[in-house]
């Protein structure tokens, strides 16, 4: 294990890749701090780029996840400054986070929130240091028939707990795998959606999907709120910045214990940053909110989410690495990265491509400093970003988003692929969908469709070859578990409160 992470350390200090770092942690916290563009943008924006400079795989998923760990780290500026979310991850940062700006403590909390990022990610990324090969070995054992319940276990839990409404999550997650149809059937060699264009033979391209979905919705809904000006726009004054030792020790169980769950619920797959805040937050109220502070400026209620989100994100790189499966939908886009390297992620890239998986974890170690070196001193100089006018903002994110997929087609039909599903990405996201699980369902899809084919032609047809196992068992177990409990609990909760009260 140790050898493998002194293989990673020798890749990552090099100095091309420790130079992408710095730049992934510098570009992340400044995707990060301008509300609506957050992670998924940031890497979509710049993973064809990435690509098409020549940078090796190892090289450009060093960049990308810098990008990811450094947008958390900068989705904290405009909740706590302006009481606007940066990402989803950021919402819970907002309870608290803001009401402490508003008494003067905008600098101590954005040191704190700094120093809560750092203690998370840190839990996190030594979780993943000892889990991850440990995971992979066991993940060798896996065959089609335990990947594909592996993925039924995925979509249930994304059902689940990605999102306030079920329903909308699986609807977009299966809206998600239909575009994952697209294109010529490789067992059969049928159309599939193509409507006789040549274009959408070879399928619907994952970087057109990505900045379609995600950057161009997110221009249409920055022109749509353009004229908007809230009230909390103008950005409280900042003061100190560094965060007191006293301040710092008052929030370390609640940094410990977020840093921990926030780890844990990383590793599952499909759940992401969002949820680990929520639960965080509502965990440490319930056990430290002895005298009602929470949400009202309360500096362990600013340390609990942000110590979740970063390790949150850290853990999710546990089943991408392993199993090939996206924690977040971030590693979605990051697992599709690597598949533009033709690079299969799963437990078989620890031995065939060591330098990729120890790269990555070894840079996760030293963008975490840079990350605190950063964000401890520059707090006051990254909060300028958020005063960046859309007219500015909105010109330039759309350059890189036809740039960077001109780049890699050539053609105007993929210009043209990418506005549509833009459009078709803002739709949804006016309707109330979240677009996250559209792109898990996307990159699950194809994936899931492969391993049922091959079981099922291992087993010559028997659909019981899916569930003969013992891990493929308990996964559709775990899975059927996940759907039932949430609408199971609350009922027996209420029948016996009702018994109590009788």
């Amino acid at each position: 294990m140790f050898d493998f992470l002194i293989e990673g350390f020798g890749v990552a200090l090099s100095p091309l890749n420790l130079g992408l770092a710095f730049l992934g942690a510098l570009l992340g916290t400044l995707f990060g701090a301008l509300p609506g563009i957050g992670p998924i943008n940031g890497i979509a924006i710049l993973m064809p780029l990435a690509y098409t400079l020549g940078l090796p795989a190892e090289s450009a998923l060093i960049l990308l996840a810098g990008i990811y760990t450094g947008a958390e780290y900068g989705g904290r500026m405009s909740s706590i400054l302006l009481n606007v979310p940066g990402d989803a991850g950021a919402v819970m940062t907002t309870l608290d986070g803001h009401p402490l700006a508003k008494q003067g403590m905008a600098g101590p909390a954005l040191g704190l929130s700094a120093v809560s990022s750092f203690v998370g990610a840190t839990i996190a990324i030594i979780g993943l240091t000892l889990f991850a090969p440990l995971l992979a070995e066991v993940a060798v054992m896996f065959g089609p028939a335990e990947f594909f319940a592996l993925m039924i276990f995925a979509f249930s839990s994304m059902a689940v707990m990605m999102g306030k409404d079920p329903v909308k999550t699986a609807i977009g997650a299966v809206l998600g795998v239909l575009i994952a149809t697209v294109g010529v059937d490789g067992g059969t060699g049928v159309m599939r959606f193509t409507f006789g264009m040549p274009e959408l033979y070879d399928g619907v391209d994952f970087v057109v999907m990505i900045i379609g979905l995600f950057a161009i919705s997110e221009i249409l809904l920055m022109l749509e709120h353009a004229h908007r000006r809230d009230a909390d726009d103008e950005m409280p004054p900042l003061g100190r910045v560094f965060v007191s030792l006293k301040e710092v020790l008052h929030c370390k169980g609640a940094m410990g214990r977020s840093g921990l769950l926030g780890f844990i619920i990383g590793v599952l797959p499909g759940t992401g940053a969002s949820v680990a805040g929520a639960v965080s937050y509502t965990t440490e109220k319930r056990l430290s909110d002895k005298d009602g502070t929470f949400g009202k400026g309360d500096m362990r209620g600013l340390a609990a989410p942000e110590a979740a989100n970063n390790a949150s994100a850290a853990g999710s790189f546990v089943p991408m690495l392993t199993l090939g499966i996206p924690g977040s939908g971030t590693t979605a886009v990051l697992l599709g990265a690597l598949m533009l390297y033709n690079i299969t992620p799963g437990p078989m890239m620890f031995t065939e491509r060591p330098e990729v998986a120890g790269g990555l974890i070894a840079s996760l170690y030293i963008g975490n400093i840079v990350l605190l070196a950063l964000n401890l001193p520059l707090a006051g100089v990254f909060a300028r970003v958020l005063t960046i006018p859309r007219w500015v903002l909105v010109p330039a994110i759309a350059i890189l988003a036809f740039v960077g997929v001109y780049q890699l087609h050539s053609d105007l039909t993929a210009i043209y692929l990418m506005l549509i599903i833009g459009v078709f990405g803002y739709l949804l996201r006016k309707l109330g969908f979240s677009l996250a699980p559209v792109i898990l369902g996307y990159v699950l899809g194809g994936l899931m469709e492969q391993n049922l084919r091959r079981a099922l032609s291992i087993s010559g047809g028997d659909v019981g070859i899916l569930w003969q196992s013992g891990i493929s068992l308990g996964l559709w177990i775990a899975a059927a578990a996940l759907l039932v409990l949430p609408w199971l609990v609350p009922k027996l909760l209420a029948g016996r409160s009702r018994r109590h009260a009788g």
